[in-house]
């Protein structure tokens, strides 16, 4: 589970996404696949549907700012769906994803009769956060309550580049 505050030329927007691990795909492969994205953008959602196959859908986000971290509500459709506690731990060190290689970043996703696969980059801080009071509604998000989260991070000064996806019909 991420939850980030993006900025990108076409504007800064809140995200928050549920990756459920490596999953198998057609062509006998194995890749980290992205289970739902709600972002605050329409034009995030429009796009991620279109061009990397991503099940990307728009929700309001109330975050409420505390001393050390910030406390996450996301609403979809008029319902909670989700709320998260999120503690920093520590400073922000930068980091340069494209010095990481591709294989480790690749993503893929099968979508709409088509397999779309890509290696996005990220530049900017990463710090180490506490994860607290993690819910989620089980119907449009997963019930993250249930699980034992393996850790959380914070990204002030983030930017996440997604390349053009190597998109290939299903046969």
């Amino acid at each position: 589970m991420f939850f980030y505050h993006q900025r990108t030329e076409g504007g800064a927007y809140r995200e928050l996404l549920f990756m459920p691990g490596p999953c198998r795909f057609p062509d006998g492969r194995r890749r980290w696949s992205i289970g739902r994205i709600y972002v605050s953008s329409e034009d995030s959602a429009v796009n991620g549907n279109r061009n990397w196959g991503l099940d990307k859908r728009v929700a309001s986000f109330q975050v409420e700012p505390g001393r050390r971290g910030e406390r996450v509500t996301v609403r979809y459709r008029e319902r909670e769906i989700a709320r998260l506690t999120l503690t920093r731990r520590g400073p922000a060190l930068p980091v340069l994803g494209p010095w990481l290689p591709e294989r480790w970043r690749r993503l893929g996703q099968v979508r709409d009769g088509r397999q779309c696969v890509f290696a996005p980059s990220v530049r900017g801080r990463l710090g180490l956060a506490g994860l607290g009071d993690a819910w989620g509604n089980g119907e449009d998000f997963p019930q993250v309550q249930h699980g034992r989260g393996r850790g959380a991070v914070y990204l002030p000064d983030f930017r996440l580049d997604f390349p053009r996806a190597d998109i290939q019909p299903l046969t």
